[in-house]
């Protein structure tokens, strides 16, 4: 008789500043987290605890997972994205090296990835590609056709662009007022691509509008989409508020 082995779940863990680099209007947060990287799948999230044991700001930060490392010199670690924009970002902005932030992850419902080999679009607003870059290596390692569209407001809240590049067969970059690629929203390319590639699935991160219109498309080009809501939450687990 045998059992089925069960899934890792969530830990909650004390993880080490090693680094925070700035990418455009975004920060690059790299942190220590042993137990997280080896239980994360692509769309998985943590949640921060921001402002110190004796903060008045009680709900945690949630963030999409842009990287991890299971190994090396640090042992497990996590990399995530963000702006900033109330107090609790601005905190974090303001870490340095050694500096201790407490982790909870990983959480959510990561991306299903397909069994067979199909065409694949992976479409992100803002620093919401941030998990789409270790979709792609997944996908890509199934054998799957990988493009992307990537948009925001302006150039300078694009993110990830080089690496796009890298992991796409094509990339398509939209922004609202034109500083790079074409003027307009994903949404405005997304069906052309969608026909050029002759699209199975569609995964998506971003604001909720731009989500909601993603999938819209995709339905009605008859494709499978797969959304990463950005939502605010409390405890990121879901026994909460």
């Amino acid at each position: 008789m045998t059992t089925a082995q069960a899934k890792p779940g969530p830990v909650q863990v004390t993880g080490e500043v090693l680094g925070l680099r700035r990418v455009g209007e975004y920060q690059v947060l790299t942190l220590t987290a042993p137990g997280i990287p080896e239980a994360t799948r692509p769309g998985h999230f943590v949640a921060l605890a921001v402002g110190g044991p004796s903060s008045s700001m009680l709900l945690r930060r949630a963030f999409s997972i842009h990287n991890v490392q299971s190994r090396g010199v640090y042992g497990g670690t996590v990399e995530v994205v963000f702006a900033t924009h109330g107090k609790g970002t601005e905190w974090l902005s303001k870490l340095h090296r050694g500096d201790q932030v407490d982790i909870v992850g990983p959480l959510g419902r990561p991306f299903a990835l397909p069994k067979q080999p199909v065409s694949c679009v992976l479409v992100a607003g803002g620093y919401g590609s941030a998990p789409m870059f270790m979709l792609a290596d997944q996908l890509r390692a199934r054998g799957c056709r990988v493009d992307v569209v990537l948009g925001a407001s302006t150039e300078s809240k694009l993110f990830g662009v080089l690496d796009a590049k890298r992991i796409a067969a094509t990339l398509t970059i939209t922004t609202d007022d034109g500083s790079l690629g074409e003027k307009g929203r994903v949404t405005d390319v997304l069906p052309a691509v969608m026909d050029r590639v002759d699209a199975d699935v569609v995964y998506a991160c971003g604001p909720m509008a731009m989500l909601r219109s993603v999938a819209e498309v995709a339905a009605a080009k008859g494709a499978h989409s797969q959304c990463a809501v950005e939502e605010a939450m409390a405890c990121g687990i879901g026994i909460c508020m």
